[in-house]
């Protein structure tokens, strides 16, 4: 049972590796790019044993010829050639599980994603309470944006002068006096 369970994870892991990044992915097949990235990630590219020439020509060796993607099968097959060279003291099936356990339920890290800028600069020039003139008009007092309504003059076909205050008191006026 517990095989089986660290299986699962091991295709958690292959799928989400498999749609990162990728809008169109189904998680079904593994580019080049994050088999990669997966080594990478997961630490089984340590740079001495493993390096990332290495990781791709077990791409290239258990891919068939015509595809750029591998499956989970041809996934397992590259963690397989690859266990030995990371885990060299260990025995094949003792490698295959320590690298098995080195995936096994990881996702994709977002390390060194550009981060939003948070400089008194940049606070100074989106402060909306600092803008004068017409862009003044374009926000309310709590500094959201109006929309339409604050980029363009909108018309209202009423029949009253725009600043006539007692809009629409036409009617109970004239029923009040009769």
């Amino acid at each position: 049972m517990a095989e089986s369970a660290d299986m699962e994870q091991l295709l958690t892991a292959f799928r989400k590796f498999a749609v990162h990044g990728d809008t169109k992915a189904t998680g079904k097949d593994l580019t080049g790019k994050n088999w990669a990235k997966l080594c990478k990630d997961c630490k089984i590219t340590d740079g001495k044993n493993v390096t990332g020439t290495d990781v791709d020509i077990v791409f290239s060796k258990v891919k068939q010829k015509t595809s750029r993607v591998i499956n989970y099968e041809e996934f397992q097959k590259a963690l397989e050639e690859l266990a030995p060279k990371r885990f060299k003291g260990q025995s094949k099936e003792e490698a295959l599980q320590s690298i098995h356990k080195l995936v096994e339920g990881r996702e994709p890290t977002n390390v060194g994603v550009t981060k939003v800028a948070k400089t008194a600069a940049v606070d100074r020039l989106t402060d909306t309470s600092r803008y004068t003139g017409s862009h003044k008009e374009r926000f309310d007092d709590s500094g959201k944006g109006k929309g339409r309504e604050g980029r363009e003059e909108i018309v209202e076909n009423t029949g009253y002068v725009g600043a006539y205050k007692n809009a629409g008191t036409y009617d109970t006026k004239v029923k009040a006096e009769k």
